[in-house]
């Protein structure tokens, strides 16, 4: 059982579903975007996401996407990941795996970015915007290093889709909870709780839900189904607006969601 499957046990023996939550790396700087990875673990997290900025985040919000052009015009480099992640994993148990973009794990080299994510201390990987039949290269270093490879599923994805994303994925699938960028939404689709049965199903063991869950609400919903939520733009704005201490009260909330209720599956 890999770090990040074992956290999302650990919730659902505590008799909840578990809390991932995203922030991008070097928001509003380096050294605060480490504290406020911190801070998530502190405040109820079970998995922390970290994002490197990219020039083209085509998936993004317009919230992420504004803090990571930030981090950008600040000066990240791909070697400012590693030093987060390093500092962080140092700083708590809580597993920590990157949602990137593929085209800065190609330009960085697909074996090198493995090898020093895993000695930095990372968990795994989710590729939005890569599909399992053209990640051969990553899976084959996933399997030597042993970090996750975490592919997505959406409502649109064929049955042979879904075969392909079960059996190519480790730790989790990330469940895309309805077509379109990330962000706030005050209603979430009926099409991820579909989706969730459909990977189950296809034989998938873990399923969490992201894409526009902003309110413990949403999040009580999801883990009636799902082992997980995912939550990334209402974390980033309260750390834009608020700091450190917006940004734990927010966790606080939002992981007092995953207690309302839990997966209904059999492992």
């Amino acid at each position: 059982m890999s770090r990040v499957e074992a956290a999302l046990q650990k919730a659902q023996d505590a008799g909840r579903g578990a809390f991932i939550g995203y922030l991008p790396v070097g928001f509003p700087d380096l050294e605060t975007s480490i504290q406020a990875a911190i801070t998530l673990a502190e405040n109820g997290a079970d998995v922390i996401e970290l994002g490197p900025p990219y020039s083209d985040p085509v998936m993004d919000g317009l919230v992420i996407q504004e803090a990571t052009q930030a981090a950008l015009a600040a000066g990240f480099r791909m070697r400012d990941l590693f030093t987060a992640v390093r500092r962080i994993t140092a700083a708590t148990n809580v597993p920590v795996v990157v949602m990137t973009y593929w085209n800065p794990v190609v330009q960085y080299g697909v074996d090198r970015f493995a090898d020093d994510l895993l000695a930095a201390g990372g968990a795994g990987l989710i590729t939005p915007d890569i599909t399992p039949e053209s990640a051969g290269e990553w899976i084959a270093a996933s399997k030597r290093t042993g970090l996750d490879r975490i592919f997505l599923a959406a409502p649109t994805s064929s049955d042979e889709r879904l075969d392909l994303v079960v059996s190519s994925s480790t730790g989790f699938v990330y469940t895309v909870s309805t077509m379109g960028i990330t962000g706030e939404r005050a209603d979430l689709d009926q099409a991820a709780r579909t989706l969730v049965a459909r990977l189950r199903a296809h034989g998938a063991h873990r399923a969490c839900v992201g894409i526009g869950i902003s309110t413990a609400d949403q999040i009580a919903g999801v883990v009636d189904y799902a082992d997980g939520a995912i939550v990334g733009t209402a974390l980033v704005r309260a750390l834009r607006d608020g700091g450190l201490e917006a940004l734990a009260d927010v966790t606080r909330t939002l992981a007092a969601g995953t207690s309302s209720a839990v997966p209904s599956h059999e492992n």
